[in-house]
């Protein structure tokens, strides 16, 4: 029998089975979000603000955010000074 568990995307609570992933939660909040995580336009992060798999298996209580995903070319043009 599969359990259902609240978790939370961007603040809002969603209901998923035990078996699912971070990006099983996101597709639930929202698909458009999700396809964008998947075209690598979006990065998933925990409650420490870590990037994650997106085939992280949830838990209860899960926090999950999204951030855009930096550019390659982004890190060669950070500069100090």
């Amino acid at each position: 029998m599969t359990r259902i568990i609240p978790v939370f995307v961007n603040s809002a609570k969603i209901e998923l089975a035990t078996d699912s992933t971070a990006l099983d939660a996101v597709r639930l909040w929202s698909e458009s979000a999700a396809r964008e995580v998947i075209d690598g336009a979006r990065v998933i992060t925990d409650d420490r603000g870590l990037p994650i798999p997106p085939d992280t298996v949830i838990h209860g209580g899960s926090i999950f955010r999204l951030i855009p995903a930096r550019a390659v070319g982004d890190a060669a043009t950070d500069t100090v000074g």
